[in-house]
């Protein structure tokens, strides 16, 4: 289900926003956790994404996909490598604003491109269950996955499995 909906998003979506889609796609990280990202935070020459001050304020490390690292690096080229903010605002003539999006801003965006896409029933936390679901459908341990969920106990990350 998600599949789909991700790759139509995808498909009719400027470059700021694909970084945003695959890095939430990606990583199965929250929406505040995505806006708070800092350019630092992300290494390009692995795809590792420095979380910081998750669950009891512990730093953690995800991972993205190698075919979404070469998307966040087409926005960074875009964005500039000024530090900051990793995901930032674009004006309407198509200048890059460094200053950090709110998570309620990173909601519009994406609601206002799945109606475009006419996926009437996306949520982001879409994004989060299909990240879980993938890795524990691909045998991936619970208490992998749950470490890089940022969860506390497996009994939480066990929510996620599909049945």
């Amino acid at each position: 289900m998600l599949a789909s909906a991700a790759t139509s998003l995808v498909l009719t979506t400027p470059p700021p926003l694909t970084a945003m889609l695959v890095i939430l796609r990606g990583s199965g990280l929250r929406r505040r956790k995505v806006v708070n990202l800092d350019l630092l935070d992300f290494d390009l020459s692995t795809g590792a994404i420095l979380v910081r001050s998750g669950k009891g304020g512990k730093d953690r490390m995800v991972y993205l996909p190698e075919e979404a690292i070469g998307v966040v690096e087409e926005w960074i080229g875009i964005r500039g490598r000024a530090a900051g903010s990793l995901l930032c605002k674009v004006n309407k003539t198509g200048r890059v604003v460094l200053q950090r999006l709110m998570p309620q801003a990173l909601l519009y965006l994406l609601q206002k491109r799945a109606k475009r896409a006419e996926n009437a029933s996306f949520s982001l936390h879409d994004f989060r269950r299909t990240f879980a679901g993938n890795l524990l459908d691909a045998g991936v341990d619970i208490v992998t996955v749950q470490k890089l969920m940022g969860h506390s106990s497996p009994d939480t990350t066990s929510r996620y499995c599909r049945i």
